[in-house]
């Protein structure tokens, strides 16, 4: 049987398990999805020596940027974004991928227009990285904004120009997630437009105080469920494909 499975800590609410217990029973498949909620990067090693015909790792916070040097080569869409959330195991050597920012520029693409060519994007963590690189590739010129200091971008700083110029906005930061369903990022809501697109990266709840707040300025909204299924199976398809590890570089 082939294992696959999930890294990060904790993991009480991850998507990724649900996901493929149902892919897997479905598709009647040999293959088992586990949780490894280890507490320290270091404990990987130790995993991937005791779990037989392992093939597979999801990754998640907090290890997304910390287990890169475990791996012996990473996509360069990987190094570039300096996060994996996906490693395929081959003979016991790790190979990193970033199926993130796969995930969330086919999850965006339908929804964009012509005129839908700068972005705010609220976060600096993992996902933002991902998200940031996704845009690139889209030609989409970007902001990002923080609380923390870490953005050319604070949200005091936000003014009614800054939304009205940037038609793309992002909410990478896990403010409104499950079960603090009351918070949203601070920015002037009160100047969106029908013209703007929402889009924030939590799935629970379904609609989230910030896209109902652009709901209610009839701005277009979409939350991260479909990005998470089609990272999802873009990680499957790389655990099985031979020819994956072929697009991989060194991580020095």
């Amino acid at each position: 049987m082939q294992e696959y499975g999930l890294i990060g800590y904790p993991l009480s609410h991850s998507f990724s398990p649900g996901y493929f217990h149902e892919k897997i029973t479905q598709e009647q498949l040999n293959a088992r999805y586990n949780s490894f909620p280890i507490a320290s990067i270091s404990a990987l090693e130790k995993l991937i020596k005791e779990t037989e015909n392992l093939k597979g790792l999801n990754v998640t916070i907090p290890y997304k940027s910390s287990v890169i040097p475990f791996l012996k080569k990473i996509s360069t869409s990987a190094k570039n974004i300096g996060a994996v959330n996906c490693i395929k195991i081959v003979n016991g050597e790790l190979y990193g991928f970033n199926t993130d920012y796969i995930g969330f520029a086919e999850s965006l693409k339908p929804l964009l227009r012509k005129d839908i060519n700068k972005a705010l994007v609220l976060g600096t963590g993992g996902s933002s990285k991902a998200v940031c690189y996704a845009l690139s590739e889209l030609g989409i010129a970007y902001q990002l904004v923080s609380a923390s200091g870490k953005a050319n971008l604070s949200y005091e700083g936000i003014e009614a120009k800054t939304i009205q110029e940037h038609l793309l906005i992002v909410n990478t930061t896990p403010l409104g997630m499950h079960p603090n369903t009351n918070e949203c990022p601070n920015i002037p809501y009160s100047f969106l437009t029908k013209e703007h697109l929402l889009f924030d990266l939590i799935y629970n709840p379904e609609e989230t105080m910030f896209l109902q707040k652009g709901k209610a300025r009839n701005a277009l909204v979409k939350n991260g469920l479909e990005m998470l299924h089609l990272q999802a199976e873009k990680s499957w398809a790389i655990w099985n494909d031979q020819e994956a590890i072929k697009d991989t570089i060194s991580t020095k």
